[in-house]
């Protein structure tokens, strides 16, 4: 194989990734999906603004490429592929860095999707990489992007960026509702029958919640700094928009928490739930033990191996000693009706 060709080689990507870029200006537009890393390169020094999607982590030696083209230090490289890392946000002399998580409710399979995305932003291109997983919540961003008249085609890749900061914000609001309506469905179920898999629920949604907090806590300290970074590359006029994205991280902080306490409520729930159950079993089977004590008392009584006994010789004492022994039994039940125990 020739030179040429291996280096060919190193600039696709695996077949499990997607490099899908989007350059635009308020007049064009062009969209294009590729596995080769050299069909991009040259759209960083365009005058126009460069959108650069890749999903799932590519391999080492793609990203190596990619600094390489875009000149980016591997440092960023580096915590590129170190997945599962806390948000944070580095500045460097051309352009940000920005590592945040995703996490998103999918409607098609009902359940929460996480993962880590990686966002470079440039004065004319803007690189986002994606952990690994199918799908993502950048369609309205695309939208805007194929829309002649939305103010991203008419702005730069500072209003590039904070869309995407957007959508992923957007996604966690998502995520929130549906844990709210979990914990409703987990608290119906709780104050009809509570078992072993209610409480599975509960400690299912405590570990989602958990992990909501892990990504927009540091996230807020991110936007937060974006806002105030003295960067060429984030315009004043979209500080404001930054702003409103903090603002909207506060909430949705907010709404964690509140969401925290209610599941630590609920278990509160559970447990009282279960201790109540379980004191209502205790009293039946006392009060059954209760009430047999006096007749196995008589039983035993007059099954004693004594010769001479009351009764013992009777015709009628068997009917006699049971219709006793029913008395007792009626009694007892009427004395724990009337104190209320029953």
């Amino acid at each position: 194989m020739s030179t040429k060709n291996k280096t060919a080689d190193n600039h696709q990507l695996q077949k499990s990734n997607t490099l899908t870029l989007m350059d635009y200006t308020p007049a064009r537009m062009e969209e294009k999906q590729t596995k080769r890393l050299a069909e991009c390169v040259p759209y960083k020094d365009k005058a126009s603004v460069t959108w650069i999607n890749i999903d799932n982590v590519p391999p080492a030696n793609f990203l190596r490429e990619l600094g390489l083209g875009f000149d980016l230090h591997p440092v960023i490289l580096q915590d590129i592929l170190a997945v599962d890392q806390r948000p944070k946000v580095e500045a460097m002399e051309d352009y940000l860095y920005i590592r945040l998580k995703m996490i998103y409710a999918s409607g098609k399979e009902d359940k929460i999707v996480g993962e880590q995305v990686s966002l470079i932003i440039a004065r004319k291109f803007v690189i986002s990489t994606q952990q690994g997983i199918a799908g993502d919540v950048f369609d309205s961003v695309r939208q805007a992007i194929r829309h002649e008249e939305s103010t991203t085609r008419h702005s730069g890749t500072d209003y590039l960026a904070y869309k995407l900061l957007d959508a992923i914000v957007n996604g966690y609001f998502g995520v929130l509702e549906f844990y709210g309506e979990q914990m409703e469905a987990v608290e119906d179920e709780m104050l009809r029958d509570p078992r072993k898999k209610t409480l599975h629920a509960l400690h299912h949604l405590k570990r989602g919640i958990l992990e909501m907090r892990k990504a927009v806590w540091p996230l807020r300290e991110v936007i937060s700094a974006l806002e105030r970074e003295d960067s060429p590359i984030i315009k004043k006029a979209t500080r404001i928009y930054l702003r409103d994205v903090y603002e909207r991280v506060i909430q949705i902080i907010d709404t964690i928490e509140t969401q925290r306490e209610t599941l630590t409520g609920l278990l509160d729930i559970y447990l009282s739930s279960t201790s109540n159950k379980l004191n209502s079993v205790m009293k039946v089977l006392t009060m059954i033990a209760t009430i047999f004590m006096p007749l196995s008392f008589l039983a035993g009584v007059y099954g004693m191996n004594f010769r001479y006994m009351p009764g013992l010789e009777a015709h009628t004492g068997f009917a006699v000693m049971i219709l006793l022994m029913f008395g007792v039994f009626l009694t007892m039940i009427m004395y724990f009706r009337r104190k209320k125990w029953l």
